[in-house]
């Protein structure tokens, strides 16, 4: 019986000591799965308006399997003021963040700027690849960035034929923009030589910011006659956030003056019409180029996306300038505000 029991104990060490090996050689090996990766994403966005984005961007993100507080975190960064764009992105780097996504054009440019020499990729939305700031070109963007472009050339053009459908009286075209902003040079230069051979001329008012934005708006009010029939809103942070709209959206109800939006919210805001690409959706096209990033592909690598454009009439406003908006357009229009 003593010896069953020491043969018994003799196996049971030896058990303990082979299980003890194999365990040793799973962790050796990595055989043991590995704890989940939770990845870090900064993201920026220049301005309240563009909230949405953020939106389809996550909703795009957990699509694809990314759960927020189990593999992923986002750092959601609104700064009040575009000087506080650099000191976010340098935060982030701070951080060590897996990926950065910012939007508008701008921020991009301030993130690809702050990421030179570190690792960290960049994703933007609404970025104008034409200016020469953001990626190398489509096919191929380069460095650490890619995302999902703002056509401009194609934009402007076709804003420009919507605007004279519905209100075809109009003969002179008031352009408020900032000249520094990278997109207007090539705005303006898309849109002289249109609006020349459609017969309008291009009021053109530089403005730097909100005040003098005020400031032009109040001289041509004074004037007997304003000089202008409709407004074209830039594709810039200045005129389409909702302190600009403040001030050129009481402007043009006063005069009766239509006014060519470009952001989805402008048209609900009082522009006439808006023409872009949707929010959301555009948040989702960048989260399909943020997967691939984080699954190991170099973002320069990844082309620039193109979204679709999207119509949106305010048939409201359309009626209180007493304009008639064309069979054409209401077929081509994803939303008509009523």
């Amino acid at each position: 019986m003593k010896d069953k029991v020491l043969f018994q104990n003799k196996i049971g060490n030896r058990g303990i000591i082979l299980t003890l090996a194999v365990v040793l050689a799973m962790l050796l090996s990595g055989c043991f799965p590995a704890k989940p990766k939770v990845y870090k994403v900064g993201i920026l966005s220049g301005s309240e308006a563009f909230t949405t984005i953020t939106d389809g961007f996550k909703a795009g993100m957990a699509d694809l399997g990314y759960v927020e507080g189990e593999n992923i975190t986002y750092d959601v960064q609104q700064p009040a003021s575009f000087d506080e764009w650099q000191p976010v992105i340098e935060q982030f780097v701070a951080d060590e963040v897996d990926l950065i996504f910012a939007f508008p054009g701008e921020p991009a440019e301030v993130a690809k700027a702050v990421t030179q020499g570190t690792d960290i990729p960049v994703v933007f939305v609404l970025g104008a690849v034409e200016t020469g700031k953001l990626v190398e070109s489509v096919r191929q963007p380069g460095g650490n960035i890619t995302g999902v472009r703002f056509p401009l050339p194609e934009n402007t053009t076709k804003r420009f034929e919507i605007l004279l459908e519905l209100a075809p009286q109009t003969k002179r075209l008031l352009i408020e923009y900032n000249p520094s902003y990278a997109n207007n040079p090539i705005v303006l230069e898309t849109l002289r030589p249109v609006a020349a051979s459609a017969g309008v001329t291009l009021v053109e008012e530089p403005t730097g910011d909100l005040e003098k934005l005020q400031a032009n708006l109040q001289a041509r009010a004074a004037l007997d006659d304003i000089g202008v029939d409709a407004i074209m809103l830039m594709p810039e942070v200045l005129s389409q956030t909702p302190d600009g709209l403040a001030i050129i959206i009481p402007f043009a109800k006063e005069h009766g003056l239509p006014i060519a939006g470009a952001m989805p919210y402008t048209a609900d805001l009082g522009a006439v019409f808006s023409y872009t690409g949707d929010n959301v959706e555009m948040g989702r096209l960048a989260a399909s180029s943020a997967d691939k990033i984080l699954k190991g592909t170099p973002a320069g690598e990844i082309p620039v996306l193109t979204p679709e454009q999207e119509l949106r009439i305010n048939y409201k406003v359309a009626q209180e300038l007493g304009l008639t908006v064309p069979e054409s357009l209401l077929n081509q229009a994803a939303e008509i505000i009523r």
